[in-house]
Order: C-alpha cells, then sequence, then structure tokens
C-alpha cells in the first residue's frame, strides 16, 4: 500500500477560522486566570486593608467607680487575628482620683508581670512575687520595679468608661 502524501494548501477560510479560535482561546483563559488570580491574592491580603485596631471598649459605668478607691475589674477582650476573633476574659485596675480623673492600670506588676493587688489598710498596690509596693497613682515605692504601673488610655462617654486595652502606656525607666 502506497500512501500519498499531500501538502494542499490551506485555504484562507480555515486559517482566518483557525487564527479566531485561538485567540478566543488565549483571551478567554487570560480572562478567567485574572479574575481568579485577583480574588485569590485579594483573600490573602484582605486582613491588611481590613487592619482595625481594637478601639476603647466599655468597661462600667461613671457611677459604679468608688471615689478615690482602686477598682478591680473585668471584661470581655475582642482581638482580631487575620480572619479570626479570639475573645478571652481579661481585667484592670481603675482608679477614680479626687479630681475626677480616671487611671486605668495594667493588671501585671513592672517587674516579672506577676498580678498585683491592692490593700485596703496600708492604701498601695502589693505584689507577692517580689515584694514591691506601688503608690495608688502607679509609682514605685519599693521594691524592684524598674518602672511605675503600665496604663491604658481612658475616656468617658455619656456616663460610660471607655478604656483602650490594646495600647499600653508605658512609663520611662
Amino acid at each position: 500500500m502506497d500512501y500519498e502524501y499531500k501538502n494542499e494548501a490551506e485555504s484562507p477560510e480555515d486559517a482566518s477560522r483557525r487564527t479566531f479560535f485561538a485567540s478566543a482561546t488565549i483571551f478567554l483563559g487570560g480572562l478567567v486566570s485574572s479574575v481568579l488570580g485577583w480574588n485569590l491574592i485579594r483573600y490573602f491580603i484582605s486582613p491588611i486593608w481590613n487592619e482595625e485596631k481594637g478601639g476603647f471598649i466599655p468597661i462600667c459605668s461613671l457611677g459604679s467607680l468608688p471615689k478615690d478607691q482602686p477598682f478591680s475589674i473585668e471584661y470581655v477582650q475582642r482581638v482580631k487575628d487575620g480572619w479570626e476573633i479570639h475573645e478571652g476574659r481579661d481585667s484592670l485596675w481603675l482608679v477614680l482620683g479626687e479630681n475626677g480623673e480616671i487611671t486605668a492600670f495594667n493588671k501585671s506588676c513592672t517587674h516579672l508581670g506577676c498580678p498585683y493587688r491592692w490593700d485596703d489598710n496600708e492604701k498601695v498596690f502589693k505584689c507577692p512575687c517580689h515584694t514591691a509596693t506601688f503608690a495608688k497613682n502607679g509609682e514605685v515605692l519599693s521594691g524592684p520595679p524598674p518602672r511605675s504601673l503600665d496604663r491604658f488610655p481612658v475616656k468617658v462617654e455619656h456616663g460610660i468608661v471607655l478604656v483602650k486595652p490594646e495600647t499600653i502606656i508605658k512609663e520611662k525607666e
């Protein structure tokens, strides 16, 4: 059997049709790839665009604070980590001063992070880890802590005490 190879030239109609389908396939493939690619990139970098630093959270009513007496209070803190929101309980100390200013102290000692307590008899904060004592205004009275107690920003709106626990104000050492 002899097979004859015929090299017939394509007609111009076949060539333009093939070119059209090749171009259409490349265009549609590029369109689908760019749409999927953009959405994939946007998904992974969306936490950057939606970065919401925690703001002030309501802690208690202004009327519930005892005057010139430290007050320990627990609150629910929500922390956004990427796409997840983690919720946890935490606490802080609030002090309503004689002239009406409110101070919010971090609950951890500035020496090793131990939780301290208010001693009502001596009118000082006491840390049980290394016998550190702090005044009602947070200043170090004795012990090894390198600086005063850390504070949180506080504001009052409509009779509600709001604290921003993500922002710690540290005194200089």
